[in-house]
Formats: C-alpha cells, sequence, structure tokens
C-alpha cells in the first residue's frame, strides 16, 4: 500500500471520530501507541512488534489529517537521503 493511499483510508474510516476528539486527545492516542510500541521493542517482544507499530503509524496519519498534512509531501525532505547532510547512508557527526 503507497503512503497516500494510506492516509486515505485512515481518512475515509477515522477522520469523523478524530475531528470529535480533537488533535490534543488524538495525540496522546499516538503517544500511548508509541508507549506500547517501546514495550514492544525493549521486551523483543516479536509478536507483537508488527501490531504496535502498524498501530502507531495509524494514529500518526490520523494526526496528519487533522492538521491537513499531506504525508507523501513530508516524505519527500527525505527522499535524497539525510535532509542535513544529503549523504546516503547519512554522513553527519554523531
Amino acid at each position: 500500500m503507497e503512503l497516500t493511499e494510506l492516509q486515505g483510508v485512515i481518512r475515509d474510516t477515522y477522520l469523523a471520530r478524530d475531528r470529535t476528539r480533537g488533535v490534543d486527545a488524538t495525540f496522546r492516542w499516538f503517544t500511548e501507541e508509541v508507549g506500547e510500541l517501546a514495550r514492544a521493542i525493549r521486551k523483543d517482544d516479536r509478536a507483537n512488534l508488527e501490531l504496535e507499530f502498524s498501530d502507531a503509524l495509524a494514529w500518526l496519519v490520523s494526526l496528519a489529517n487533522l492538521t491537513d498534512v499531506d504525508l507523501e509531501t513530508v516524505c519527500a525532505r527525505y527522499a535524497s537521503g539525510c535532509p542535513k547532510c544529503g549523504a546516503v547512508p547519512c554522513a553527519c557527526p554523531m
């Protein structure tokens, strides 16, 4: 699935609910999902990792929809590699 298609599916599926919930509450749901993802990474819970990545991504896309951000456009920032040094792989100092 392409990013634009995912953003459209999430918009069609959840935008009405997300608008009712609002940006702040939606952001809190997103951070909760990031926390669950962090827990799965720390515990090396391979069975749960894909689920938590998909949940965190879905909530991030919901936030983009609520704030009228086109994720395809913002991803272009990384199309040529590191947006700071321009290199692939990144050559920025650690």
